[in-house]
């Protein structure tokens, strides 16, 4: 992410997965072995096996007992200018909006945030994925991850599940959603937790870096980003993590609130509810505690779950600004969470994506951003934006 705009911050680790399971079977073979990082063994049912009650936060089986826990205006944020240059190639080509011109079931949150610093940069790394992968390869951003996974091992282990299909993806998804969900009631403190679930009729997937009780009680959100600098990021990067962060409070609460269908995994990620998982997924799950077999059996101990576990809404928001060689804190910013605006914003920014409007590239005032970008040479966007400047100006220098 060096190169994105955000020349001095690292994202979190869902920037670093190679998340094949977002294309549809048209654009690649979903048959492959993959490896799935999921959360250790610890975080399953215990020895015991000691059961409790439905509503406590205790993990559901299938069976019912209690696994013990082992508008389409644009919104403020994006701004608006009369300078804007309208593109002169039709992206949406065939009658087909973005998602099916890009053979994607779905998008991560990351990419949806990053829309607010630049829209066609989100574009372009979908258009040239050579370019974007030069991107995650970066030493920065692999040595930003690094230090998120080592946040990640001071509160429990990660081991690699071998997976064979999107289904298994899936499950052990739906698996770490539920073991971290155990994890936070138990110690009150989960990190890299995956949130998921469908606004203005896109599925949307993402991974909290770390959800903790504050003293009060309060249930907190801390995304942390790495700088290279010892200094704090501009305003405009900020508006991406804040965004970011929103999404994943809207997305949290509505799982935790059981609103996630099981027709939605059906119908917009294409999934087989009769697929068989891999054993190496069954055997792992039957580690933590749970008895699954197939797809169906993973989603509705998910969906169970998620109905009976009490798990409260979110209450704060906080971004995490540290400095990437030493680890010394550069700040906390807390973000004002607003509903309606969150869902104001992504009403335009999604529409994109469903076809409704093409795609918008950066006002005059913020070109400064097109320094730190990779695709500068490939944007029309940008160089119709210079060609009308270099015309404005020499027609002033005429009257």
């Amino acid at each position: 992410m060096a190169k994105q705009g955000v020349n001095e911050e690292i994202s979190d680790s869902e920037l670093l997965e190679v998340d094949l399971e977002a294309f549809t079977a048209e654009s690649l073979d979903v048959g492959n072995s993959q490896s799935s990082s999921m959360q250790g063994c610890s975080l399953g049912r215990n020895d015991t096996g000691s059961e409790g009650d439905i509503g406590s936060g205790n993990v559901v089986s299938l069976d019912g007992s209690v696994e013990a826990s082992c508008s389409t205006q644009k919104p403020l944020l994006c701004g608006s200018s009369d300078l804007m240059v309208p593109l002169k190639r039709k992206r949406n080509v065939a009658n087909k909006n973005p998602m099916q011109h890009f053979h994607l079931r779905h998008l991560r949150v990351t990419d949806v945030s990053h829309q607010s610093w630049c829209e066609l940069q989100v574009v372009h790394g979908f258009e040239k994925p050579d370019v974007r992968k030069t991107i995650n390869d970066d030493p920065v951003v692999l040595a930003g991850s690094s230090v998120h996974l080592a946040r990640e091992l001071e509160e429990h282990d990660v081991v690699s599940v071998s997976t064979e299909s999107r289904e298994d993806h899936w499950a052990v998804k739906f698996l770490n959603v539920l073991t971290g969900l155990t994890m936070l009631k138990e110690s009150g403190r989960v990190r890299e937790l995956p949130v998921f679930g469908q606004v203005e009729g896109i599925f949307l997937v993402g991974v909290i870096d770390e959800l903790h009780y504050s003293p009060k009680g309060e249930l907190t959100l801390s995304e942390l980003k790495t700088r290279l600098r010892k200094s704090l990021p501009t305003a405009a990067q900020r508006r991406t993590h804040d965004l970011q962060a929103g999404i994943y409070k809207l997305l949290f609460d509505r799982m935790v609130q059981g609103k996630l269908e099981s027709e939605t995994f059906v119908q917009r990620l294409q999934l087989r509810l009769d697929k068989q998982l891999a054993p190496g997924v069954c055997d792992h799950a039957q580690a933590v505690g749970f008895h699954v077999c197939t797809f169906s059996d993973a989603l509705e101990l998910l969906l169970l779950n998620l109905t009976h576990m009490d798990t409260p809404n979110i209450d704060n928001l906080k971004i995490e600004y540290v400095h990437q060689s030493t680890g010394a804190p550069l700040g906390i910013k807390e973000v004002q969470f607003s509903e309606p605006r969150l869902l104001a914003e992504l009403h335009y920014l999604l529409s994109y994506w469903t076809g409704q409007r093409e795609p918008q590239g950066v006002d005059i005032e913020d070109s400064w951003k097109c320094g730190w970008c990779v695709f500068t040479e490939h944007c029309e966007w940008r160089k119709a934006s210079v060609k009308n400047t270099e015309q404005s100006v020499w027609n002033k220098r005429r009257r």
